[in-house]
């Protein structure tokens, strides 16, 4: 199955973070890992970023 990759551009209107704070949140494990795409770019996963923002909400309303 296919999978969509976002860029930084999409990542960031979707989570409103800086590059430098999701860069920590990935190396502690709390973000997903960008996927190297080539040469200088990078991209994360579409569901693994849907699914963290699910989880942040279940997290909220006490389901996690």
């Amino acid at each position: 199955m296919a999978k969509a990759i976002q860029s930084w551009e999409r990542v960031q209107l979707r989570v409103p973070y800086t590059r430098t704070h999701i860069t920590r949140l990935e190396k502690a494990g709390l973000f997903p890992r960008r996927v190297r795409l080539g040469a200088g770019r990078v991209g994360w996963v579409e569901e693994e970023i849907d699914a963290w923002i699910e989880s942040r909400i279940a997290e909220r309303d006490g389901q996690e």
